[in-house]
């Protein structure tokens, strides 16, 4: 490989961190407190609302429907709103976000459902106010399980950033797409998905470590 293409696949990489990164912080922003709601409004909850709970539930369910290729383009109008254009690593934030958001909403509420109804009927018996129960029970109780959950998040938004590269989002896909398809370059594509497969398994070695010391600090 010459040391242009190596250049290249360094900028690629960034570009991928920089979409992965970004699309992952704002997605659990948003998702985070969604994954919340949904849990607390479900039946026997603490805050239960049926009519709330279908309501996000149904939006949820319709956004994770949508495979990832078509959403990016059917909202290009929202993306060149929001960003300027609809072309380039920046644009291509905008669909990862909405598409990861509706997935760690149910990662979170996945993981704070497997929260003991004791404690949290415990925390209720003294006097504890839903918010309380939601920073101080169910979001300590759940920690290690939300963290393999977030993990599970950005390895799907490196996928993601992959396949935004065929639409002109930049990053890893779009150097395989360039170069290792278009151009023949199997070196190139071999190295593409050397370096894809590397970015997977350290943020699954990073999230898995977290995911374990927070649980042994939580046993202890």
């Amino acid at each position: 490989m010459s040391p242009n293409m190596i250049h290249l696949l360094i900028k690629a990489l960034g570009e991928t961190l920089y979409m992965v990164a970004l699309s992952a912080a704002i997605a659990s922003l948003f998702g985070i407190p969604l994954g919340v709601i949904l849990t607390i409004t479900g039946k026997g909850h603490i805050k239960e609302n049926a009519a709330l709970h279908k309501t996000l539930g149904s939006i949820v369910n319709a956004l994770r429907s949508v495979p990832f290729i078509i959403l990016m383009v059917a909202i290009i109008p929202l993306t060149r709103i929001i960003v300027g254009s609809s072309i380039g690593t920046t644009a291509a934030i905008v669909p990862l976000t909405i598409s990861c958001t509706p997935f760690i909403s149910r990662i979170i509420e996945s993981s704070l459902l497997e929260v003991d109804p004791g404690v949290i009927e415990a925390a209720q018996s003294m006097g504890a106010s839903p918010l309380q129960i939601i920073w101080k029970v169910l979001l300590p109780e759940a920690m290690h399980s939300i963290v393999l959950g977030i993990t599970l998040a950005v390895i799907s938004l490196i996928g993601s950033s992959a396949m935004a590269g065929a639409l002109g989002g930049g990053g890893l896909g779009d150097l395989a797409i360039r170069y290792g398809y278009q151009r023949f370059q199997a070196d190139t594509m071999i190295a593409t998905v050397i370096v894809l497969i590397a970015l997977v398994q350290l943020v699954q070695t990073i999230g898995n470590k977290i995911s374990a010391k927070l649980n042994k600090t939580k046993i202890k």
